[in-house]
């Protein structure tokens, strides 16, 4: 994914509304006009379409009657003025209802010479574009709040249809930003690029929109800084300088006890390997001391495996029972691999009754609690989860789409004070205080085996040196998804493990902080 931001508060996501309200904030302090913003936003679309589509091709350019019809009709310009052959179809005739700067790039474009406008009033208008061609789709923008009907409906299919790239501007015609779309129709536009402004949209974090948005290109256009800087927004992304700012330098005189002690609890029999994982990456991320409780059969691998770390075994041969001693620890990792069995279920419950220490709580503790939800009301406020999307489900419940999940994941946070790591490919941070925070490390080779158990390990590690869990959430995630960037040049996506990923960690430290 391109990223090309204005650095003032670049990780915040705003509404269509906020969008609305920073370019006419633009238009009054800068100040520019809004057709010249307009010309501004549709040359950064030019530049980077001269950039990376061929030039030899035939540029179809579809254009509604607001706005975003007017950025399509002036890139259709700018392409025809550097020799790119274009064709222009509209949707509508000039009338009152255009947009005035759609209005003003129309007459624009009828001067030029030799340029092909075709109006679309009836499906036999609508053209058979080659697989060779390019698509520029600029017939609905974020203004869009109803279902696409009638002869755009058609056109916005035939367009699917096609073998040809499809550049849709700002966002993929039918889609909607701020709330879900796919629930309420189908016609969408399905673009191989998105070419938006200056800021994430929510709907491009949602998983239920990424056969519409293809790759998404954040493109600057000057959007004063002033607006971007002082807007509020309960959205963010995550970004490099945030987590450089937050991660603690070492204190050369410091020794292991002043950098915490982390207890992973996890294994079960068959399932050894994620006591492994977490608690290999619990020491890569800076615990001094690691110890693991599991049963007795994971004694002899653990200890073979990770002599760095100390192993206690319950008492039971192929499962946990029962808990250790927690006053010697400084958090707590549970969860990975330990079944759901009743003796497990029991020993989960009594340390949710007495454990006071940071924790973070995973996969089948997870599991466990969503057959006992009236143990969340003596969770420990400041407790991180970190659920993947059906272990969210079943601890939260079920929800219609993304948008929806993402209320009930913050409602959850408020209700009982704590955090939730929901892991996907925009991982979703979500706060107490209501705030979201979207990560954007990590690829396509973490979804496999493991991957949760080295989150496990990475959270617990942090949680024991002292950072709060808000910043534990958003250094550990990004962390994560970074080991595993750094790995996967090596690996490839499909063979990428989760201990590749584990050893790349130190790499990824030294890449946020050098």
């Amino acid at each position: 994914m391109e990223l090309v931001y204005n650095f003032y508060l670049a990780m915040k996501v705003l509404s269509s509304k906020q969008i609305k309200e920073a370019d006419m904030f633009t238009i009054q302090e800068e100040p520019i006009s809004a057709i010249d913003l307009m010309e501004r936003a549709s040359l950064a679309c030019f530049k980077w379409i001269s950039e990376h589509i061929n030039q030899t091709i035939t540029f179809h350019v579809f254009c509604g009657a607001g706005n975003n019809g007017g950025d399509g009709l002036c890139i259709a310009r700018l392409l025809h003025q550097h020799n790119y052959t274009v064709v222009v179809y509209t949707t509508t005739e000039l009338t009152e209802k255009t947009s005035d700067c759609y209005a003003t790039n129309y007459t624009r474009l009828k001067t030029l010479k030799n340029i092909t406008i075709k109006p679309i009033n009836s499906s036999a208008d609508i053209p058979i574009i080659a697989s060779s061609d390019c698509i520029i789709d600029a017939l609905f923008g974020i203004g869009l709040n109803k279902n696409i009907t009638d002869i755009q409906a058609l056109l916005v299919e035939s367009i699917n249809h096609t073998q040809a790239t499809i550049i849709a501007i700002d966002i993929p015609s039918g889609l909607l930003a701020d709330e879900s779309s796919v629930q309420v129709s189908s016609i969408i536009v399905k673009a191989t690029y998105t070419l938006s402004f200056e800021q994430y949209k929510l709907a491009f974090l949602m998983a239920e929109n990424g056969d519409y948005l293809g790759q998404v290109v954040i493109l600057s256009i000057g959007l004063h800084p002033d607006y971007l800087k002082n807007c509020n927004s309960p959205y963010e992304i995550v970004e490099a300088y945030q987590i450089k700012g937050l991660i603690k330098p070492r204190n050369s005189f410091s020794h292991k006890g002043n950098n915490g002690h982390v207890l992973i609890m996890a294994g079960s029999y068959g399932k050894v390997g994620a006591a492994v994982i977490a608690s290999k990456a619990s020491l890569r991320s800076g615990a001094g001391l690691v110890s693991i409780y599991a049963p007795k059969c994971a004694y002899n691998i653990l200890q073979t495996t990770i002599p760095e770390a100390m192993v206690i075994t319950d008492k039971n041969e192929k499962y946990i029972s029962t808990i250790p001693d927690l006053n010697p620890y400084t958090s707590i990792g549970i969860g990975p691999g330990i079944g759901t069995g009743e003796k497990t279920a029991n020993a989960l419950h009594e340390i949710i009754m007495t454990c006071k220490k940071p924790m973070v709580i995973d996969a089948d503790a997870i599991n466990i609690l969503a057959k006992h939800k009236d143990w969340l009301e003596n969770i420990i406020p400041g407790t991180i989860f970190t659920p993947h999307p059906k272990e969210f489900e079943r601890l939260v419940g079920p929800s219609k789409n993304n948008f929806e999940r993402l209320a009930l994941q913050l409602y959850f946070c408020k209700r009982y004070g704590v955090y939730i790591i929901l892991k996907g490919k925009f991982t979703c941070i979500t706060t107490p205080e209501g705030m979201s925070y979207f990560n954007p490390t990590g690829n396509a080779g973490m979804a496999k085996g493991g991957s949760g158990d080295m989150l496990t390990g990475i959270l617990a590690a942090l949680l024991a040196q002292g950072y709060s869990a808000k910043d534990t959430c958003i250094i550990g995630t990004y962390l994560h998804g970074l080991a595993a960037d750094i790995a996967v040049k090596k690996t490839g996506e499909h063979a990428l493990l989760a201990s590749d990923c584990i050893n790349h960690i130190g790499k990824a430290f030294i890449k946020i902080v050098g």
